[in-house]
C-alpha cells in the first residue's frame, strides 16, 4: 500500500511538470525555403516564320517566375549574366552569324536556396552596317595612284640587299612590273635579270626576277573595319601572291611586334589552296597555328573572288566572297597575342619563291590583277 502511494505521488509530479502540450507545427526560424514552379520563357526579338532566328539584331527577352522566388540569375551562354528581382530582363548577343546558346535561370529564396532551369537559344547576328571610308577602283590607266600607293624597292634585309623568307625577286616601280589598264591594277612577276643598287654605297645585287609590292603606309591607314580586295591569282611553280596588312608602327616596335595580318595568301606549288593567318609576339612563322582558314578555290586564277577581314576591338574574321572561313580572338588578350589595337597599311604584291619552295624551271611570267580595294568603318 505504501510503495503504491509512492509511485502515484511520483507519475502525478512527473505528469504536471509539462501542464500544456507542445504545438508540433510551431515554425523554426532557420528553417529553409525552396523556391518551386520555376517557368521561364525565351523570345528572340522580331523573329518570325521566314527569320526563325531572328532579323539579325541579336536581341532576346526572358520572362521567369517561380514560387518563394526573392531574386533571379540569368545566364546567357556567352560569359554574361544579370541578377534582378523582377524575373524578366533582356540580353543581345554581338557574335556575327548564327550561333547556339544555353540560357540559364536561377530562382533564389529569402533563405538563398535555389532551383535553376536552362533552354537552347539559336539566334542570328548580322554584320555591322558599315560605311565606305576609302578605296582605289584602279580605272585611271597608267601607274598607280601615287596619293594611295608607294612601290617598295628597297630590300628589307640590308645584309644582303634580298628581301625575307628567301623570295627570289626584286621589287621594282617600273611599269613593267605595275600598272592599271581596262579598270584593274596588274602585278606582273617576271624571270629576267635586275641588278639593284643600294643608294648611297653603290653596293648591288643581281636577282633573275622582277616583280612588284605595293604598300599604303603613311597615306592610307586604318583601325578597325573591313577590307574587302576583288583580284584574280597568279598561277605558276613559285609564285607567292599575297594581300595583307602590317602595324603602321613597325618600323618603331618591329615585326611581329606590330602586328600583320593576311588576308590572303597563295603558293603557286599547291595551287587552288588559299589561306589566311595572323603573326604576332605569342605566335609568328613556325607556329603550327599560323596558316590558318585554308580553302579550296580551283578557279583561282581564271575568276576574281572578293578577299575580306573584318577586324575589330574583339576579333578577325576572314572571309571570301562574303563567306565566313576563319576567326582569329583569343580568349585573353595581351600586348603579345593581340597588337591590332593601331593602325595598319595594306600590302600587295607578288612574290617569287622562298626558303622552303623553289620556282618551276618553265616559269616565264604571271600576273595578279586586282578589281579594287575597299575600305569599310
Amino acid at each position: 500500500m505504501t510503495c503504491s502511494l509512492c509511485i502515484y505521488l511520483m507519475l502525478l509530479f512527473c505528469c504536471g511538470s509539462h501542464p500544456d502540450p507542445i504545438e508540433a507545427d510551431t515554425p523554426k526560424e532557420d528553417m529553409e525555403i525552396i523556391p518551386t514552379n520555376l517557368d521561364f520563357k525565351v523570345t528572340i526579338v522580331n523573329a518570325d516564320t521566314n527569320n526563325p532566328n531572328g532579323d539579325g539584331n541579336g536581341k532576346i527577352t526572358i520572362t521567369a517566375s517561380a514560387t518563394n522566388a526573392t531574386k533571379y540569375k540569368f545566364t546567357f551562354g556567352a560569359g554574361n549574366h544579370i541578377e534582378n528581382t523582377s524575373g524578366n530582363t533582356e540580353f543581345t548577343y554581338t557574335e556575327i552569324g548564327t550561333h547556339t546558346y544555353t540560357v540559364s535561370v536561377f530562382a533564389y529564396s529569402a533563405t538563398n536556396n535555389s532551383i535553376s532551369a536552362f533552354k537552347s537559344v539559336t539566334i542570328f547576328v548580322k554584320e555591322p552596317e558599315l560605311t565606305l571610308v576609302w578605296s582605289d577602283e584602279f580605272d585611271i590607266d597608267g601607274a598607280v595612284l601615287a596619293t594611295n600607293w608607294t612601290a617598295e624597292t628597297t630590300p628589307a634585309n640590308n645584309a644582303n640587299l634580298s628581301w625575307f623568307n628567301g623570295e627570289k625577286q626584286h621589287y621594282t616601280d617600273r611599269l613593267d612590273n605595275a600598272y592599271v589598264s581596262n579598270g584593274t591594277l596588274k602585278i606582273i612577276a617576271k624571270k629576267e635579270s635586275f641588278t639593284y643598287t643600294e643608294p648611297g654605297s653603290g653596293r648591288t645585287s643581281t636577282k633573275a626576277y622582277t616583280s612588284a609590292r605595293l604598300i599604303t603606309q603613311g597615306k592610307q591607314e586604318f583601325t578597325y573595319g573591313r577590307i574587302d580586295v576583288r583580284a584574280k591569282l597568279p598561277q605558276g611553280d613559285g609564285t607567292w601572291p599575297a594581300i595583307w596588312t602590317l602595324g603602321a608602327n613597325m618600323n618603331t616596335v618591329g615585326w611581329p611586334a606590330c602586328g600583320e595580318i593576311d588576308i590572303m595568301e597563295h603558293w603557286g606549288y599547291n595551287p587552288g589552296i588559299v589561306s589566311s593567318a595572323t603573326h604576332t609576339t605569342a605566335c609568328s612563322g613556325g607556329c603550327k597555328n599560323v596558316t590558318v582558314g585554308e580553302t579550296l578555290l580551283t578557279d583561282f586564277s581564271s575568276e576574281f573572288h572578293v578577299y575580306s577581314v573584318v577586324w575589330t576591338s574583339e576579333e578577325l574574321r576572314f572571309l571570301i566572297d562574303g563567306e565566313f572561313k576563319y576567326r582569329y580572338k583569343p580568349s585573353t588578350k595581351t600586348n603579345e597575342n593581340w597588337p591590332y589595337t593601331a593602325n595598319q597599311f595594306i600590302i600587295l604584291n607578288v612574290a617569287m619563291g622562298g626558303d622552303w619552295f623553289t620556282i618551276g624551271p618553265n616559269f616565264t611570267t604571271a600576273t595578279m590583277e586586282v578589281d579594287y580595294v575597299r575600305v569599310y568603318q
